[in-house]
């Protein structure tokens, strides 16, 4: 399985890139994590948020690979313990299914990914910096995956 984290935002910090790669690379080879970057509209003072957010969803929906399920990172979607994340991952195994996880840009998510996505997950409550939300996902990707194979980095 395949899990493709598009996110909007290119210019990340040092801390970002470094948090990230280091848990993409301790995911297994069969369920690797790959980053795919959307650069954000340009922005002005005058700027039509709404617009800037949909063009990139479009950007995002474009790319998605071909039969992903498709799962929305939104504050409002559904809280999930690290153990219910590691039984997804695990259904998502057994179905053979590469899996996308969309992350907005400053103004959230596009209204188009929102609808293209089968689930919606919520980290926190509170509302995360996108930057941070990359090292936290891959964090928890990674340590459901210990729960998968029983390695002691969860304990």
């Amino acid at each position: 399985m395949h899990i493709y984290l598009i996110a909007v935002g290119q210019r990340m910090p040092d801390w970002v890139k470094q948090g990230y790669d280091e848990y993409a690379r301790r995911m297994p080879t069969e369920c690797s994590l790959q980053l795919i970057e959307i650069p954000l509209v340009k922005r002005s003072k005058n700027s039509d948020l709404a617009r800037a957010m949909n063009q990139e969803g479009e950007k995002m929906l474009a790319a998605i690979p071909k039969d992903c399920l498709v799962v929305a990172l939104e504050v409002e979607g559904k809280v999930w313990s690290t153990p219910e994340l590691a039984s997804k991952m695990e259904d998502w195994m057994q179905s053979g299914s590469n899996v996308a996880l969309l992350i907005g840009g400053p103004e959230g998510l596009a209204p188009a990914c929102q609808q293209s996505a089968r689930l919606s997950w919520s980290l926190s409550k509170l509302t995360l910096p996108h930057p941070l939300v990359r090292v936290v996902v891959a964090e928890q990707l990674y340590r459901a995956m210990c729960i998968i194979k029983k390695h002691p980095y969860h304990k």
